[in-house]
């Protein structure tokens, strides 16, 4: 069974910091790219940052790009998100996902396969 354990959401101030944690189980975690995709109220998915399991090179949405930082811990089956510089247009759900295709962390119309319960980020003004 597949299982997503994800932590690390909730209140921050503009300008301040957040850290996501996702451990994950049930897959194995080498066959999959692993990443973070958000979800704010009345919009669509965007991915934001994701790790190529192949060449480990890493992905981020220019909306975060310079701001947030991804890594992983292989051996745990765990990939972070660390949030800085935080804006209101970062509240949002923010969801970590696995999927076989890069794309579906970059173009919204491609599928992940899996992803967590999601966590609540909520970045005030």
């Amino acid at each position: 069974e597949v299982q997503f354990v994800e932590s690390g959401g909730g209140l921050a101030q503009t300008g301040g910091s957040l850290s996501l944690s996702c451990t994950a189980s049930g897959f194995l975690f080498d066959d999959y790219h692993i990443g973070w995709f958000r979800q704010a109220p009345g919009k669509e998915r965007e991915g934001i940052a994701c790790i190529n399991s192949e060449t480990d090179s890493t992905y981020y949405a220019p909306s975060v790009k310079g701001r947030f930082s991804i890594g992983s811990a292989h051996a745990k089956g765990t990939v972070y998100l660390q949030m800085n510089s935080l804006k209101p247009e970062d509240t949002a759900v923010y969801y970590c996902a696995v999927s076989r295709q890069i794309m579906g962390f970059i173009d919204k119309d491609y599928d992940l396969d899996y992803w967590g319960q999601g966590t609540h980020v909520i970045v005030s003004s």
